[in-house]
């Protein structure tokens, strides 16, 4: 049966699996036992989560087009260069890897650092294999983007088309005009 003839399918399967997540998240954070740190680090580790659930979110729900991503059935027909994606093929990772660390910090406890260390590993591993089996079937264009592109950590050049598809320098000669 081709999943095109189950609607439903792809934003039920999301959906749950962003909800057990977010309770395995609370779960893990509110047992285990504790490294009794600082609270000054722990609030630092929230601040830190915080910011890298909200670029995590971001690239997922705002630089990819959600309807086509997240509602509709079959697989988006356009490969998404810009945004987050300018800097690395897969920003999610790198922001889900910064609020794992920020989750661990701000719990202090040893289920957290197992979850962050586990899920992390996942990610990349899902990632990974997106890379390289996946995309480049689903996207046309992709061994393009592999080759100028870097998969999780930007580079020089990577920050560099970044920035210039933010058109912050047109941004800043616009304000001197």
């Amino acid at each position: 049966m081709a999943l095109k003839k189950l609607p439903l399918l792809k934003p039920i399967l999301w959906l749950s699996g962003s909800t057990l997540l977010v309770y395995a998240g609370f779960m893990v954070c509110f047992n285990g036992n504790s490294f009794l740190l600082p609270v000054w680090l722990n609030a630092a580790g929230w601040a830190v989560f915080a910011a890298g659930i909200y670029f995590f979110l971001y690239s997922l729900f705002v630089n990819l087009p959600f309807g086509k991503t997240y509602v509709k059935t079959g697989v988006g027909d356009k490969l998404v260069t810009s945004g987050f994606y300018a800097l690395v093929r897969h920003p999610g990772v790198p922001w889900f890897v910064l609020a794992m660390a920020g989750m661990t910090l701000g719990a202090g406890t040893d289920f957290a650092l197992w979850a962050a260390v586990i899920w992390s590993l996942l990610d990349i591993l899902l990632v990974y294999i997106q890379d390289r089996w996946v995309f480049g079937k689903m996207f046309p264009g992709y061994a393009q983007y592999q080759k100028t592109t870097p998969m999780l950590i930007p580079n020089r050049k990577s920050i560099a088309a970044y920035i210039k598809q933010r058109n912050f320098s047109n941004t800043i000669q616009g304000e001197a005009k």
